[in-house]
């Protein structure tokens, strides 16, 4: 009886002494989603990357920028590209397109209802089908500290930056760049900033505008002699199983020039 005491004791003794060492992880009070984007506005994003055969891109371009018109001029729409553009470094024969629906995802759904009962955006998507070669989408929020992306006159260069991050990991790179943005926002290169939401998740994209691929090295540069944003760098950088970088030339009919 006694030596079971004792097991007992040494075993009570050894759970306390482990305790100590465990993570203690607070509760969460919200979703990521919640703590990370926008309280005052309920935009949401859609992303899209399009693969197009090569001989069809300069057709293709023509195609998109005339649904996107007729898109515009339609009311009853509640969505608006906010960029389209060609990748230059990276995936080659790509179109991205970024599209905001204000509202979040009741204006996505009314937008994909009225879509599906519009023949002329049916036959589009026939005519489309037949010059690519695949296709991707992701529906993002905006972080609540990067500004909202907004027409730009031209020209520029933008880059994607897209980081794959580490499951739950999402809050403390937030909280990161939340301190950090003010260091890359001097020369008006930070676009946008959005998370993903549906599709690949976990996922990051930080979009930037350049007038050269001169400016992009001097800013970026720059960076690095403002206090704090090697800080940033040594602690997110842990956070990022990998990470993509694409340069983009926007389309004639693109918002962001």
């Amino acid at each position: 009886m006694l030596s079971d005491a004792r097991r007992f004791s040494e075993s009570s003794d050894k759970g306390w002494f482990r305790s100590l060492f465990v993570h203690k992880v607070d509760a969460r009070k919200d979703a990521h989603s919640n703590l990370l984007s926008k309280k005052e506005t309920s935009n949401l994003y859609k992303i899209q990357f399009h693969n197009v055969k090569p001989e069809c891109l300069d057709e293709y371009n023509s195609l998109e920028a005339e649904v996107q018109r007729r898109l515009h001029q339609d009311q009853d729409f509640p969505c608006e590209v906010v960029g389209s553009w060609n990748t230059w470094y990276g995936e080659q024969d790509q179109a991205v397109h970024l599209w905001r629906y204000r509202g979040g995802y009741p204006a996505l759904t009314e937008c994909l209802q009225k879509l599906r009962a519009n023949k002329e955006y049916l036959e589009f998507r026939k005519e489309r089908a037949k010059m690519l070669i695949s296709r991707q989408n992701q529906l993002l929020l905006e972080f609540s500290f990067w500004n909202e992306p907004l027409p730009r006159k031209g020209p520029n260069l933008y880059e994607l930056r897209t980081y794959k991050l580490k499951p739950g990991t999402m809050l403390e790179w937030g909280n990161r760049w939340a301190r950090a943005i003010k260091h890359r926002q001097e020369n008006n290169e930070a676009v946008g900033g959005f998370f993903s939401q549906i599709g690949d998740l976990y996922v990051v994209h930080h979009l930037w505008a350049y007038e050269s691929l001169q400016s992009r090295e001097e800013t970026r540069n720059s960076a690095w002699q403002k206090e704090g944003w090697d800080v940033n760098v040594y602690y997110t950088v842990p956070l990022v199983r990998s990470m993509e970088s694409r340069l983009m030339i926007p389309t004639k009919s693109s918002p962001l020039q």
